[in-house]
């Protein structure tokens, strides 16, 4: 029986078998992978589990499969098999501490994160997340532990310190916490900031009439410490002495140390406070001009002031200075040259309105409103070349995520451009491309419509565009003259009376063209005599265009419609 036992115990000849076949299933696996075969690899890889179980390499690769495959349960068990194969491989252990962590087993994770710092102890980085996780779970021992251990590769610091202390603050071991940071104001005896950090913690704690004669005696020896004014100020709050606060706050704020923030906060907090008390803007507005002439005056307070005089309605110049003040600061606010954009256009400043969008253009590329604006401007200048340049520039811009409002009305004022250069298939192409955006753009619907019937093609899309025109505004003279041209077109002359004679009624102001209109259907309803009253005031209305002129003389004279 012995001889037989041993006759089916595994020799050496059969593990160098067995580990030839595993590497060469393994390498296989590998180049697979590297190639992107990753179903053929996975396949390589558990072929190679099955050769020998012992060996690390395929668990480790098998358990980012599973990983993907969203089988975190299968890749944890294999990264932890692959781990206790090779508990010395710094990968592997750093990987099981990574899916640990995925999947919220905090302190499996900490246990693997605390191998890795056995195995390399410069690893800064993970003696970082394990305080975090000890802090997490309400261990303070073993976080301080950390942090100390942390020290002794980076060296001692403000932002090891007052995290000790603050861990010991939140253990409830005040003595302790005090005693870590005023360890560090006596190391940089110089450094006032330390002594401030002190104060700070002897404020938490309770000891706050020995931080403010600290914070006293900072401000003695270093006037502008702006962490010292900040703890004060912050103290006089919580006393509630009102004359000491408005005194702190000024010399915060003018302070040429305090930050943007800083300054922000706490204008912040007065208008609030002044907002309470009745809005008065007399002491804000005082501040604000004074912030805005100090040297340093940034971009953060000078919007914030614009803001404010906004809230306050005060008058359009005034805030005018203010935002362009903005812009010498930061040439690509996009906000603030906007509302100037707005300033000068209810000024009906168009060369203005040009100027601002073309720096903006340089600034803001993307910014669709600039290139809208500024074609506008031109187009009312009757710088047709420039507008159809600026609309075409701004559609360059134009995104999934833009306006369709905005959009919609950039093709249809190309398309009164182009259709003003004669070039009445691109406008028409325009007009089709408003009205994908907007198919209820109104203004493009009217002009798209009435340009059709001076062609006297489409006529049927023409009426259907019109009729939603009247429907959406049923008192628009031009609305409705262009519906009623539309059915004279078409040829039905009592419904084009019809609407004409609402057109006559809703517009007080009627041109030449609209007489005109009126006359030549009344022409075809029969009553002739009415029409040529109509051709005459047509006539009356009539300057600088000879050749109308002259056409309508023709149907006085003859008394009877004669077409262009």
């Amino acid at each position: 029986m012995l001889v037989a036992a041993l006759a089916v115990l595994p020799t050496k000849a059969d593990d160098a078998d067995k580990n030839r076949r595993y590497d060469a299933f393994f390498l296989e696996a590998v180049c697979q992978r590297e190639k992107g075969n990753n179903d053929a690899a996975f396949d390589l890889f558990r072929h190679c589990v099955d050769i020998d179980s012992t060996r690390s390499e395929a668990y480790y690769y098998l358990a980012q499969y599973y990983l993907a495959l969203k089988q975190k349960d299968v890749a944890l068990n294999y990264s932890k098999k692959a781990t206790e194969l090779e508990p010395n491989n710094t990968t592997y252990v750093e990987t099981l501490a990574n899916a640990y962590l995925n999947q919220r087993k905090y302190k499996e994770a900490i246990g693997a994160l605390e191998r890795l710092c056995e195995l390399r102890r410069d690893r800064d980085d993970v003696l970082g997340i394990l305080v975090q996780l000890y802090e997490q779970q309400g261990d303070y021992d073993n976080a301080i532990r950390t942090l100390t251990r942390l020290e002794t590769i980076e060296g001692k610091s403000e932002r090891l310190s007052y995290a000790k202390s603050n861990l010991f603050t939140q253990k409830g071991d005040k003595k302790a916490a005090i005693a870590e940071m005023k360890m560090l104001a006596d190391q940089y005896p110089n450094d006032n900031n330390y002594r401030c950090l002190y104060a700070n913690t002897l404020y938490v704690n309770g000891q706050k009439k020995k931080a403010v004669t600290i914070y006293d005696k900072v401000l003695k020896e270093e006037p502008s410490n702006r962490n010292a004014q900040m703890a004060l100020l912050a103290y006089y709050n919580d006393q509630k002495d009102s004359a000491k606060v408005h005194r702190m706050t000024e010399r915060v704020l003018f302070n040429k140390n305090a930050t943007s923030e800083d300054r922000v906060v706490l204008m912040r907090q007065i208008i609030g406070e002044s907002e309470q008390a009745g809005g008065d803007s007399t002491r804000v507005l005082q501040l604000f001009h004074r912030l805005l002439d100090l040297p340093q005056a940034d971009s953060d307070i000078t919007l914030l002031c614009a803001s404010y005089m906004n809230l306050k309605k005060m008058p359009n110049d005034s805030i005018r200075i203010v935002l362009e003040k903005l812009l010498e600061m930061s040439p690509d606010h996009a906000a603030a040259r906007l509302q100037l954009v707005s300033y000068a256009w209810q000024a009906q400043d168009r060369d203005r309105v040009i100027e601002l969008c073309r720096a903006a253009r340089q600034y803001n590329p993307d910014e669709m409103a600039f290139y809208y604006y500024q074609g506008i401007a031109y187009y009312q200048n009757n710088q047709l070349d420039e507008a159809l340049n600026a609309f075409q520039n701004g559609i360059g811009v134009i995104t999934q995520d833009s306006d369709p409002a905005i959009v919609s009305d950039f093709y249809a004022v190309m398309g009164d451009i182009l259709h003003q250069k004669g070039m009445e298939k691109e406008a028409f192409a325009a007009y089709d491309s408003c009205l994908v955006w907007k198919d209820d753009n109104i203004g493009c619907l009217n002009n798209y419509a009435y340009y059709l019937s001076e062609r006297g093609i489409r006529l049927d899309d023409a009426e259907r565009m019109s009729y939603r025109t009247i429907k959406a505004e049923p008192t628009n003279a031009t609305y409705l003259d262009t519906y009623a041209w539309i059915l004279f077109m078409q040829k039905r002359y009592n419904e084009a009376k019809t609407y004409i004679d609402q057109t006559l009624e809703y517009d007080k102001d009627s041109s030449s063209v609209l007489f005109e209109h009126a006359g030549d259907i009344y022409y075809h309803t029969g009553d002739v005599e009415q029409a040529v009253n109509y051709w005459r005031e047509a006539y009356d209305c009539t300057v600088d265009d000879d050749a109308r002129k002259q056409l309508l003389e023709r149907k006085i004279k003859h008394k009877k419609y004669v077409k262009e």
